[in-house]
């Protein structure tokens, strides 16, 4: 088991039909095509499931590699499907199911808010935030970043009131259709679950947080014909947005394994239901490829070190 390869899990949200000044860190399509065909090219690429078995197992293939999406966003059926078909890959989704067939999430609120207005000053007074300059791409940006990380920890219903009262007129539907999602799983792709409202789970009260990841669970399924058995924690930083107990009634719920957004590879020694992911955010090739080579390095360096001495050694 001590030379059993490492797992690299990557998390996508989106998938762009052009660069978004405003996102600078969510790739377009032709910055995934090229990170889906450096990945074939350079690792071996496994559904999830399948992969976390073997890892168990310790059968693990050298240079795994996995590919997510969470939330639910429409361009990953419209604009990363094809890719992935294309080059003969499968990921896994994993479905915030209270925003399918027309919903929104807050934080797209938040930031088409600041997309649509005019240069100048932002007025965020109606959320507790003031106001903050909007001249330039950069102050618009730290403007979403800051409004963002304020609103973030409230309490889910409070959040989403102050989103709504900075959402302006919608021009297009962001997340999938149930269809959407369907036409995923028909083409190969995994689903997993990510809770039904997309709280933070730390705030909320346990028989909440609970109840919101058992009903996103049974949604998926309804939708789906099939049982969930993946889940990936909203925001998923341990201690900040889930911690011990919410890994406890992910278990509990049945779910066979829970995914973070903690950075490195999934080792045998991993937690099934806290296992870290790494966010390809590189636009350069090679760095993309660099980053992807150290958070496995890292990962064997820090199992070994955990090793017990080898007798007589």
């Amino acid at each position: 088991m001590s030379g059993a390869s490492p797992l690299s899990i990557l998390i996508y949200h989106r998938v762009l039909a052009a660069p978004d000044p405003l996102l600078p860190g969510v790739p377009d399509a032709a910055t995934f095509d090229r990170h889906m065909r450096l990945l074939k090219r350079c690792f071996r690429v496994l559904p999830l499931s399948a992969a976390l078995r073997q890892l168990q197992l310790g059968t693990l293939p050298a240079r795994a590699l996995c590919i997510t999406f969470d939330d639910g966003y429409a361009d990953n059926a419209e604009l990363a499907l094809p890719i992935l078909r294309r080059h003969g890959l499968v990921a896994t989704f994993f479905i915030a199911t209270a925003y399918l067939d027309g919903g929104r999430m807050w934080n797209d609120d938040v930031i088409d808010y600041v997309r649509q207005a005019p240069p100048g000053r932002l007025d965020f007074s109606m959320v507790g935030c003031g106001s903050l300059p909007g001249l330039t791409v950069a102050q618009k940006r730290q403007a979403i970043d800051q409004v963002l990380t304020q609103l973030k920890y409230l309490p889910p219903a409070t959040r989403q009131e102050m989103a709504d009262r900075l959402a302006p007129p919608r021009r297009q539907a962001l997340m999938m259709t149930s269809g959407q999602v369907r036409a995923l799983q028909a083409a190969g792709m995994e689903l997993g679950a990510h809770t039904h409202r997309h709280p933070i789970l730390t705030a909320m009260a346990d028989a909440d947080a609970y109840a919101d990841m058992a009903e996103g669970k049974a949604v998926l399924e309804a939708i789906t014909g099939r049982r969930a058995t993946l889940f990936a924690y909203p925001n998923g930083k341990p201690d900040t947005d889930y911690n011990q107990r919410h890994a406890e009634m992910a278990r509990a719920l049945g779910f066979e394994a829970a995914l973070s957004t903690v950075a490195g590879a999934a080792g045998p020694s991993s937690d099934p239901w806290q296992l870290p992911r790494y966010t390809p955010w590189q636009r350069d090739s090679v760095r993309f490829v660099l980053r992807l080579a150290l958070s496995r390095y890292r990962e064997n360096v820090n199992r070994r070190a955990a090793l017990p001495p080898l007798l007589g050694g």
